[in-house]
């Protein structure tokens, strides 16, 4: 049900799924490729790392924020995407450390 009251058929909530899966990929891609640019990796990673690591990053970040008592990815905003790309450029650091 939308939050307006109308009710959504079975196929406008599967289309809604797929909208949310597809906004959520694009997210992590921005998340991930600003991280990569924050920490001088871009050139050596292709577009599909920038998405894991955005998605991966967003996870940590939100993770991280909330022990420091803070909220973590709470939607598709400005806030979000910058715990997202927190998060990337410490798996981006620690992956450094391990290599």
């Amino acid at each position: 049900m939308y939050s307006s009251g109308t009710w959504r058929t079975g196929r406008e909530e599967v289309k809604g799924r797929h909208m949310d899966l597809i906004l959520w990929i694009v997210f992590g891609a921005v998340a991930g490729w600003i991280g990569s640019l924050i920490m001088g990796t871009d050139a050596r990673q292709g577009w599909l790392m920038n998405i894991i690591l955005g998605i991966i990053g967003a996870i940590v970040g939100g993770l991280i924020m909330n022990l420091l008592g803070a909220p973590g990815v709470s939607g598709f905003n400005i806030y979000s995407i910058l715990v997202a790309i927190l998060g990337a450029v410490i798996l981006i650091w620690a992956g450094r450390l391990v290599y």
